[in-house]
């Protein structure tokens, strides 16, 4: 049996040991505007923006079966931004009762894509809120519905089912459903 000083000698050790681990340099890949590149290759911005991404990885079991690409801002633990498609044209049919009463938009202060949804959202339907996913609350609000990226707009029937989603004025121009746009809004 050994004794506790034999125990604190070993645990001491150990510790010296790991404080003197050196591995080698780990080539991390990422993705910068539409394709994968090294990251020590990036230009100091793109480095620097990719310091600041959040990454964000839904809990098991919460796959909603709604992500359908990235692109846009994505929600990450370590911070990035903007792009994603929404759900293809006739994913949902437009029968009555299918129609989308309110809407979602979860966005981020720094996205660049957000402004012009938000725009498009505000001024083209009567209900529907923004959740900031800077925010705590937001994020966890995101993490729960699966967002992975900004701008995403969520469209909810009358009985609070889930119609489509789509992350650009574009996307909610061609929604797969009849979209109740104010007149003053060109379609």
């Amino acid at each position: 049996m050994r004794t506790v000083e034999e125990i604190n000698a070993e645990i001491e050790r150990t510790k010296e040991e790991i404080e003197n681990v050196h591995g080698t340099q780990t080539e991390v890949y990422a993705r910068i505007v539409g394709y994968y590149r090294s990251v020590r290759n990036w230009n100091k911005g793109k480095r620097e923006e990719y310091n600041h991404r959040k990454l964000f990885e839904p809990d098991a079991g919460e796959t909603s079966g709604h992500l359908t690409g990235r692109g846009n801002c994505i929600i990450e633990e370590r911070d990035t931004c903007c792009g994603g498609n929404a759900a293809a044209p006739g994913a949902f049919s437009s029968k009555e009762g299918n129609n989308p009463v309110r809407y979602e938009l979860y966005s981020r202060t720094a996205c660049p894509n957000c402004p012009p949804v938000k725009d498009f959202c505000e001024n083209s339907f009567e209900n529907g809120k923004i959740i900031d996913v800077d925010t705590e609350t937001g994020f966890d609000e995101a993490k729960k519905k699966n967002i992975l990226s900004t701008p995403t707009v969520i469209f909810y029937s009358e009985n609070g089912n889930e119609i489509f989603r789509a992350h650009s004025v574009q996307d909610i121009k061609n929604a797969p459903v009849k979209l109740d746009i104010r007149a003053s809004v060109s379609a």
